[in-house]
């Protein structure tokens, strides 16, 4: 198709003018409203207003100026005999192309809590416009927001205004995209105390994924990833990075502050993890707990990677390493493998509503925030444990937080010794986690456990004898 007419009607003017300048010296005819009418005026390009077309002036102190059938029929007739007929009847012209950018209902929301000012920052004829250009995509170019200017001023220069279906369904993608957006921006104002207000201002963002869960399945990703990282290197994430960089940021948010720690992270589980004086006494100390399983993991450290670190993390291959920050010189070792996800990351906030979903629907809690610290235990045995013991507990109780149901963490030293985790029976998950242990030489006396058992947050016991790791691992019921 050949744009002959084009009806722009935008909020931001930034990046307009070489398009009004281009349409008018491809002989387009332009339509206008209001603000967007004077600012081609002043530009010295002919331009025709609605009203012209309407009958009626900007009315409700602007709320109703392109509502209209003599609008909405120029832009929605399809290029067929029988609407062009009724277009010629009813004196409508054809529109082959609408450029609106929307009122920034979200940059309000932003910066007032006047109820007034927001509502008024809700666009309606500017949605109506997009929609209906969408829906007429095969005889309509529609450009729905700033932020598609440069493509579309690109074709019109490449193109000589001539546009493809290809083209032209592009657009109406994209616009079908600002719509969906908005709407759900507007949504999750109205629905203020009912979603996490920090979730609102990010799940109108998406990223389409290269594929799903399984490359059989399509993924998209609603909310914004630099808000958290800045993204150094690497190949596109996908669907599983996301949830295994998830589940890595969560374990790390339990160890922000305080030593240098490193976990490693296969499939949202924690197989490796260690606190130490050195981050590469931790970086050394989590790769010792378990070898096999950090083959292609998530690398995660709550401090600053230096060159001594980054060259023993080179030597085996992971998917994505994340930290506050890099050394230049241990950022030029890591970055020799190009396709390896390097994440600086920015905060380990949490969001603090959780969201599922579950069969026809989405389950909304409270996220788990909570970190048990020494007021939290409770001694029940004659003995009481001792300060090292109580920090070794606490050390636990996190790994076992953040592994999957029924966990079971053994730690010695601020070390994760051994884990099992996703059994159905926890004397399965004991047994697996005393297993791996010993796979990998530790000596499991001394060392402390800590369990997701039942209703209780945490169980931990302290093992002291070869006789005692027995009964555990033979017991029924822990």
């Amino acid at each position: 198709m050949i744009l002959r007419s084009a009806l722009i009607s935008v909020y931001s003017k930034d990046g307009l003018e070489p398009i009004i300048r281009r349409l008018h010296a491809l002989g387009v005819q332009l339509y206008s409203t209001g603000g967007t009418q004077d600012y081609i005026e002043k530009l010295g390009i002919p331009v025709t207003a609605v009203e012209t077309i309407t009958g009626y002036p900007s009315i409700l102190d602007g709320r109703v100026k392109t509502l209209h059938p003599g609008i909405f029929g120029g832009i929605l007739a399809r290029r067929e005999p029988g609407h062009l007929a009724q277009l010629e009847e009813y004196k409508i012209p054809e529109m082959d192309c609408v450029i609106v950018d929307l009122y920034p209902f979200e940059e309000t929301v932003a910066t007032t809590n006047d109820p007034a000012e927001i509502i008024e920052k809700i666009d309606i004829g500017g949605v109506s416009l997009i929609r209906a250009a969408a829906k007429n995509w095969k005889d309509v170019v529609v450009v729905a927001s700033k932020e598609e200017y440069r493509l579309f001023l690109d074709l019109l220069n490449e193109q000589k205004g001539e546009f493809s279906a290809l083209n032209c369904r592009e657009f109406a993608r994209r616009a079908f995209k600002v719509t969906s957006n908005y709407d759900m921006a507007i949504y999750n104002w109205f629905n203020e105390g009912t979603v996490d207000t920090s979730f609102k201002h990010s799940i109108h963002q998406s990223e389409v994924l290269r594929y799903g869960e399984n490359p059989h399945q399509s993924g998209v990703f609603f909310g914004d990833f630099e808000q958290v990282f800045d993204k150094l290197q690497g190949k596109a994430i996908s669907y599983n990075n996301l949830v295994d960089i998830d589940a890595a940021v969560q374990l790390m948010r339990e160890f922000q502050v305080g030593k240098p720690t490193f976990a490693i992270l296969k499939h949202t589980n924690a197989c490796g993890l260690a606190c130490r004086d050195t981050l590469l006494d931790a970086w050394q100390a989590a790769l010792a707990c378990d070898t096999t399983s950090a083959f292609g993991g998530i690398f995660i450290t709550n401090t600053k990677v230096d060159k001594a670190t980054a060259q023993e993390i080179n030597q085996l291959f992971y998917e994505v390493l994340i930290a506050p920050d890099f050394d230049p010189e241990a950022l030029e070792i890591l970055k020799k493998k190009d396709q390896r996800i390097l994440l600086k990351i920015k905060s380990f906030e949490l969001k603090t509503r959780a969201f599922r979903s579950l069969l026809n629907g989405v389950v909304e809690q409270d996220a788990d925030l909570r970190t048990e610290t020494e007021s939290d235990l409770k001694a029940v045995t004659n003995r009481k444990p001792t300060t090292k013991e109580v920090e070794e507990l606490l050390f636990a109780a996190k790994c076992a937080k953040h592994l999957k149901s029924n966990a079971i963490a053994l730690v010695k030293d601020n070390q994760l010794i051994g884990m099992g985790c996703g059994q159905p029976s926890r004397v399965d998950a004991l047994r697996q986690a005393i297993a791996k242990a010993k796979s990998f030489g530790f000596d499991l006396n001394g060392a402390v456990m800590a369990s997701d058992a039942f209703s209780l947050s945490r169980i931990v016991w302290k093992l002291r004898t070869k006789r005692a790791l027995q009964r555990l691992s033979s017991r029924a019921d822990p």
